[in-house]
């Protein structure tokens, strides 16, 4: 006979994604007629950044480009857009759908920028990437630092890092 073990915490991490994937996802009208398309959904988003960019990737896939809108004002960025659940034929019977379809609406607070100037956006393979210049003042400086010791001027170099805020 094998021994099993007994992990209360994994159980209960395994109910909790449950969960949250039950309550997160949009049953509602599923199984009507054409009732997928009624939905909302989020699309999953990576933001990374260097010492003069902030860059947003977004995973659209099987979008059209004119379908995806972007707006930036008062340092938010907002990504809106809608994706269509296209039946390909009425005699089709779909048994499963689990991609997600509808409208959706993501916003961003970019306080490292403040301008639309420089922003650039494209799409390629299904994923929308944005990127934003970092202001002249949030970009990391080097700054002298001059003193005297021991009978001697001494110069010293440090890197300064911007603070970073939220995005």
């Amino acid at each position: 006979m094998s021994r099993v073990h007994f992990d209360p915490s994994q159980d209960l991490r395994r109910l909790q994604n449950e969960v949250n994937r039950l309550f997160s996802s949009n049953t509602s009208g599923v199984f009507a007629d054409e009732g997928i398309a009624r939905g909302t959904w989020n699309p999953t988003v990576d933001i990374y950044e260097n010492k003069d960019r902030i860059v947003i990737e977004a995973d659209l896939p099987g979008m059209n480009i004119e379908d995806i809108h972007l707006t930036f004002g008062n340092n938010v960025l907002t990504l809106s857009g809608e994706r269509r659940f296209e039946k390909k034929d009425e005699a089709d019977n779909y048994h499963r759908v689990e991609r997600s379809y509808g409208t959706f609406t993501r916003s961003f607070a970019v306080q490292q920028t403040d301008s639309i100037e420089g922003v650039t956006a494209g799409y390629d393979n299904g994923i929308l990437r944005i990127d934003l210049p970092k202001r002249e003042e949030v970009k990391a400086r080097r700054i002298e630092i001059v003193g005297q010791g021991s009978g001697e001027s001494r110069t010293r170099t440090i890197e300064a890092q911007a603070r970073k805020a939220a995005v």
